[in-house]
């Protein structure tokens, strides 16, 4: 009997002395889970259907909350605030000793996330398996970084607010009613009203105003056969007839599919239609972002570095592209084209349901590339399996000015958009790219 006793307390004290050690191990974590958590961001967002603009808004803030969560107290990279645009001092924070700073960081950036989309319980499931996991194996580290994370959350929450988002969903809708050819009107087969009319209201993050880069005006509008404009518009309609008479195999075809990332892709099946969920530009940007810092092998904080420095150019470039499109309001090639040259001409992607000039995925390629150049150098070449997921192939680029003159052609190839707003996005955009790159110190000297 008291051998059985002791028998028993003895594998009791084993047990407990093992359970002890498991709930007690260090919690690692890796740049694979940051990107897994940015994918699983994507996805939620892609449920959702969040316009180009709107989605570039909900990737840059929870970048910037895990980035000055490894920025507190650190020697090799600055904090954000006082840099960007009414970005306060963090208050005084309560770090406890030996804080798992890459803990406190990817729960920053969970925080924040759940604040920006509409389907938050997709988003409480994923984070609320982790956070069991994390207080499993080791309760005290992980509240001790969630208290940290938590903080700088909160206090990115409360600027992001501020942006005038919330104002703008007040704003009224954009006024089509014109007698004027040239002004943007709905296009098929949706026909749906233009899409963030007032994002030029929306607080940039670093761009001194929203019209700091304003790109040189297109082509006087005419359909004079001679003018400039005219000579565009036909091009638009040949590069599509030419395209299609090249068939499947056409490798302009490939690079229009490739760079389509557009979300709002209505379908028609007999008298149903459907949206066709996709990936915005910048999430397509975000994910060669993810690839090459995987390629890099970069650590956690240089990850996220990567990872803010490129949301934020992003999320510029959307306000500077729209503060124009909304401005010039012109006409898409589709409309013109069908009006008054080939009324059962089609381009090859859907048109996109706000105004023409400039190009969207131009001006943010051209921001982006500049900005991850500059983190990983003039010749990085990579493989873009970004679109893997979606049906498409994978593509090879020289490096990420190579990718963005690619994605911009794109846009010109599927029929979407005249040269103009094709070659003026993308200096544009590499104009916002560069003024990123000087005007935010990330790294210490």
């Amino acid at each position: 009997m008291i051998f059985k006793v002791k028998h028993t307390l003895s594998i009791l004290i084993v047990f407990v002395f093992f359970s002890c050690q498991e709930k007690n191990t260090p919690i690692t974590i890796t740049p694979q889970q940051f990107h897994e958590t940015v994918d699983q961001l994507t996805k939620v967002m892609i449920h959702d259907v969040f316009s180009p603009p709107v989605a570039s808004r909900i990737y840059v803030y929870p970048n910037i909350a895990a980035y000055e969560v490894i920025s507190y107290n650190n020697q090799t990279y600055n904090s954000l605030t006082n840099q960007l645009n009414d970005f306060e001092q963090l208050p005084d924070i309560t770090l406890k000793k030996n804080t798992n700073t890459p803990l406190a960081a990817l729960i920053a950036y969970m925080e924040v996330s759940k604040e920006l989309v509409f389907s938050r319980e997709k988003l409480l499931v994923y984070t609320d398996s982790l956070y069991n996991h994390w207080s499993k194996t080791n309760l005290k580290e992980f509240n001790d970084a969630k208290l940290f994370g938590e903080q700088v959350a909160n206090h990115v929450k409360n600027w992001m607010h501020k942006d005038k988002y919330i104002e703008t969903r007040n704003m009224p809708v954009h006024n089509i009613l014109t007698d004027d050819p040239f002004k943007w009107v709905p296009t098929p087969p949706a026909f749906m009203a233009g899409i963030e009319p007032h994002w030029n209201k929306i607080r940039p993050l670093i761009l001194d105003s929203t019209n700091q880069f304003k790109p040189k005006a297109p082509p006087t509008p005419s359909l004079d056969k001679s003018s400039e404009f005219y000579k565009e518009l036909m091009e638009v309609y040949a590069i599509g007839n030419l395209i299609r008479e090249e068939g499947n195999d056409s490798e302009k075809l490939n690079i229009a599919k490739f760079w389509d990332c557009n979300p709002y892709v209505s379908v028609n099946k007999g008298h149903f239609m459907f949206a066709e969920k996709k990936i915005t530009p910048g999430a397509h940007w975000i994910g060669i972002c993810k690839i090459a810092c995987q390629d890099a092998k970069k650590d956690f904080e240089s990850t996220i570095y990567a990872y803010t420095k490129t949301s934020i150019a992003i999320n510029d470039a959307f306000i500077s592209c729209w503060d124009e499109k909304y401005r010039s309001n012109l006409v898409r090639p589709e409309t013109l084209i069908n009006n008054h040259i080939d009324n059962t001409w089609l381009p090859l992607l859907q048109t996109p349901p706000f105004p023409e000039y400039t190009s969207g995925h131009s001006v943010v390629s051209g921001a982006a590339s500049e900005v991850l150049t500059t983190i990983f150098g003039d010749h990085f070449a990579f493989d873009d399996t970004t679109e893997l997921p979606y049906g498409l192939g994978v593509r090879q680029f020289t490096s990420f000015r190579n990718a963005a003159q690619e994605a911009a052609i794109s846009r010109f190839y599927g029929g979407i958009h005249y040269m103009s707003a094709v070659e003026f996005g993308l200096e544009q955009g590499k104009k916002i790219g560069h003024f990123v790159n000087d005007n935010i110190s990330f790294l210490s000297k």
